[in-house]
């Protein structure tokens, strides 16, 4: 008689790389477990990340728009107003049926999905203490045997010691996502994508937003030309910068709070807010896992977990994947290492691209990059060369009034291969994806200059950045 606790393949943690790793290896007929240690799936990504924000990032453009730019189009609206409550409900309306429909997914493939907190206490077991979420007490402990267990439990925010988190004055994106009232005045510190979008979507909805980076720029890891466009856009929107300037303390004043900073010049500023978003990055989410106990070894910050080229840990059959390991902490990349994990475990085969994974802030103008930069190549010797095209050239983009941003890409010098591509602009994120499969493929510039775009459209300028490469651009001088 088959063990019901046995399973071929169990994951910890219902996240977009563990739930698309649970159902990759039910395909491939593995027997599977997800454990989750919330009351719904989807991780941070579909709960309180990547969908609720860019559900209010998509809102609040509406209302941005409505309020500033409909005019121009000969569309006269009076009274433009902000129904807050009803913008959040329509957000978590959008989380609940996606995180519904993964209930649904699971169950079409026979993915078991056992709710509780997981400890590894050897290899091989997983003991599950069930809990009831709401309730807040313990349901009892049920033992699983898996030949295979992936750790996919993802990531938290990082604190900031001289600023922490207490949820109400000072808050990570989790409770930025759920403003019942628009701050007045809103810090964020950080200019990385997380602080920028919800920047973005408070500064819209009438909150006087100012962004503090330690770092010189914005967007670190991301080309420092697109980065520098997308200040100047922020910027022309009303949102302010503080660069080169670290956070060394805060103070609560009657009205709300007040940050002292010090720049690159050691000079000290206060800045007064009423609520600080701290968006300074995230960190590997393991508690409770018991690691330590069980000797996993860690990636040389300390904090990462090293595996192989084929996710194994230290220990046989446990692998990780998504946050936890190398690599930006984006939920596509975790997707992608989940199927190669369930391909692994099911076959032996499953492999990762990362020079073509896909890296995107959701801004307006959005930027999207793919490859390295020009920084990147630079640094490594390798000689390439680059093509432009300006969306201010576009017809698409000027009858949108999406004229502001560029494509850009990166190509070997000899043979033509593209390296890399950055994008800014209206619907970046979509567009990114041509360069990405032409990547993938293998493709050269060439092979973009010579496929048929449709017209008009905003692709037209990635064929156009193509050309450009071996200067021929027909729409630009």
């Amino acid at each position: 008689m088959a063990d019901k606790n046995h399973y071929d393949l169990a994951v910890i943690g219902a996240g977009p790389g563990g739930y698309v790793c649970a159902i990759r290896a039910a395909q491939l007929g593995l027997s599977v477990a997800l454990v989750e240690k919330e009351a719904t799936l989807g991780g941070t990504c579909l709960n309180i990340g990547c969908i609720p924000s860019k559900t209010l990032l998509d809102s609040s453009e509406r209302f941005y728009e409505a309020r500033t730019a409909a005019a121009e189009h000969g569309i006269k609206i009076k009274g433009v107003t902000l129904d807050l409550r009803t913008m959040m409900k329509r957000k978590d309306k959008v989380v609940r049926k996606l995180t519904g429909g993964l209930k649904s997914l699971m169950k079409h493939h026979g993915v078991e999905v056992v709710g509780g907190r997981a400890t590894i206490p050897e290899p091989g077991r997983i003991t599950v203490r069930s809990t009831d979420v709401a309730a807040g007490t313990d349901e009892g402990e049920r033992t699983l045997s898996a030949q295979h267990i992936v750790l996919a439990t993802g990531s938290v925010p990082t604190e900031l010691p001289a600023v922490p988190f207490d949820g109400k004055r000072v808050v990570s994106s989790t409770e930025a996502l759920a403003f019942t009232e628009v701050p007045a005045r809103l810090a964020v510190i950080g200019a990385g994508a997380i602080g920028l979008e919800l920047g973005s979507v408070w500064q819209r909805l009438g909150s006087e937003v100012t962004v503090v980076e330690i770092l010189p720029r914005l967007l670190p890891g991301f080309d420092s030309e697109a980065a520098k466009l997308l200040q100047k856009e922020l910027q022309r929107q009303g949102m302010r910068f503080h660069l080169e300037t670290r956070v060394t303390g805060l103070s609560e004043t009657g009205a709300g709070v007040e940050l002292t900073m010090i720049d690159n010049g050691d000079s000290e500023h206060k800045l007064e807010a009423d609520t600080v978003l701290v968006a300074v990055g995230r960190q590997p989410y393991v508690e409770g896992l018991g690691l330590e106990q069980l000797g996993i070894a860690r990636a040389e910050d300390g904090k990462r977990l090293k595996v192989d080229a084929q996710y194994r840990t230290s220990i046989d059959g446990v692998y990780a994947i998504g946050d936890l390991i190398h690599g930006p902490m984006l939920a596509h990349k975790a997707e992608e290492e989940g199927v190669a994990v369930a391909e692994l475990a099911a076959d032996g085969y499953g492999h990762v691209n990362y020079e073509a994974v896909p890296n995107v802030v959701y801004t307006n103008p959005e930027v999207a990059a793919v490859g390295r930069n020009e920084a990147q190549l630079k640094e490594t010797g390798v000689a390439y060369r680059v093509g432009r095209f300006a969306f201010s050239a576009n017809g698409r983009a000027l009858a949108s009034a999406a004229d502001r941003g560029m494509v850009k890409v990166l190509s070997d010098e000899r043979t033509d291969r593209v390296l890399g591509a950055q994008i800014i602009g209206s619907s970046a994120s979509e567009l990114i994806s041509e360069l990405v499969t032409v990547m993938e493929f293998g493709g050269s510039a060439e092979d973009i200059a010579r496929i048929c775009h449709a017209h008009p459209t905003l692709s037209e300028a990635v064929k156009e950045a193509a050309l450009s490469v071996a200067g021929r651009a027909i729409h630009s001088i």
